[in-house]
């Protein structure tokens, strides 16, 4: 049989400072990015077009010649 040892779940001093100090870092962090707002960095999306429906049987086909290339070589082999 395992040793059962009791753990609390307090924190020390040191760990709640720690604590602290990271969480002010971290918004101290998010306050100072300068996000873009996508408005005036979208100009790269001009003339693209838009994924079709019928992008999954592409996927099928490139899948598939993938699958008989792989099956050629283990027969031949």
């Amino acid at each position: 049989m395992g040793l059962y040892v009791k753990q609390s779940d307090t924190r020390s001093q040191l760990q709640e400072k720690l604590a602290q100090e990271l969480q002010d870092r971290a918004r101290e962090k998010a306050k100072a990015a300068d996000l873009p707002d996508g408005v005036d960095d979208s100009a790269y999306i001009e003339g693209t077009k838009t994924t079709t429906a019928l992008a999954w049987i592409w996927i099928l086909i490139i899948a598939a010649i993938i699958g008989i290339v792989l099956w050629l070589l283990i027969i031949s082999v």
